[in-house]
């Protein structure tokens, strides 16, 4: 006799993590319902619901794992008003709850104490429902060219055919595809065990920061050039950009993170949740989402 399927709710599922991982779960035969701002298309096993955390669709009053990939403030929040019945939540964070937390830039610490503060609420929330919570911490997210970090340096590279970054720039970086994010979802997802944790979730190599985009620069065709700046001479062509309304997301508080070394543990997530991310080697569908 075949037991009976898992079910699954999945918020974010049209995101760069959430395809991989409706991709994953329905290889592994689970019954999915995903919701999504935008309407989307179903599939054998994959049920879609249109609507928001603020404005939920009609759900199901059960499910085995509620997966969130969305943002963890308005998930948190949420779930701890929600009467939905299950025995495991998984959601996405980001180590930005250590790194921005000590920022010289108000509104990153403003990120860094809502995803303090959202951590905190969801383990509450299932402590008090008898629910395990799974809380995932990614560092740099890159591979579905959607992330706004890398993928937007290829773009801009490719764009100008040059970067430029200051010579400072050799912090050390460890970035993650987002399949292995999304393999550690499903592991988190499928879990026996009970115990709510969270897992800091670095990619396979540790390089610094130079070092990382030259190499996405040279997987791109044709391969943009990469200028090594003095910082000072880099701050005064930054400060005209800013003025042309170019690269504001490049904030001191960015730029200084350049020069710091965000390192983090993945070994806990190995030996809970057999994590076993990938080297990084890019390649230029990863930066560059073609029509």
């Amino acid at each position: 006799m075949e037991s009976p399927s898992r079910t699954a709710l999945v918020f974010g599922g049209s995101g760069q993590i959430g395809i991989p991982l409706l991709a994953r779960l329905h290889a592994a035969g689970w019954q999915v319902q995903a919701v999504s701002r935008q309407s989307q298309a179903a599939a054998p096993g994959l049920t879609w619901r249109r609507g928001n955390f603020a404005q939920p669709p009609a759900l199901p009053a059960q499910v085995d794992v509620i997966v969130s990939c969305g943002p963890l403030d308005l998930f948190a929040d949420w779930f701890a008003h929600s009467t939905l019945h299950c025995v495991r939540v998984v959601a996405i964070g980001s180590t930005s709850v250590h790194v921005k937390q000590t920022s010289a830039d108000a509104a990153e610490r403003d990120v860094a104490r809502r995803l303090r503060d959202a951590e905190a609420l969801l383990f509450a929330s299932g402590n008090a429902r008898d629910v395990s919570v799974t809380i995932l911490r990614p560092t740099l997210v890159y591979g579905s060219g959607r992330d706004a970090n890398l993928s937007k340096l290829a773009q801009l590279a490719l764009r100008h055919g040059r970067l430029l970054l200051p010579r400072t720039a050799c912090g050390l970086r460890q970035p993650v595809h987002v399949d292995d994010v999304a393999l550690a979802a499903m592991a988190a997802a499928s879990a026996t065990a009970t115990g709510s944790a969270a897992y800091d979730v670095p990619g396979g190599e540790t390089l610094p920061y130079r070092d990382m985009v030259q190499r996405v620069l040279a997987c791109l065709s044709p391969s943009p050039r990469l200028h090594l700046l003095p910082a000072p001479l880099f701050g005064m062509i930054l400060t005209i950009a800013h003025w042309r309304g170019i690269a504001r997301e490049l904030t001191p508080a960015v730029l200084q993170r350049m020069q710091n070394d965000l390192v983090f543990d993945a070994q806990p997530a190995r030996r809970d949740l057999n994590y076993a991310p990938r080297l990084f080697l890019p390649a230029a569908d990863m930066f560059v989402v073609r029509d």
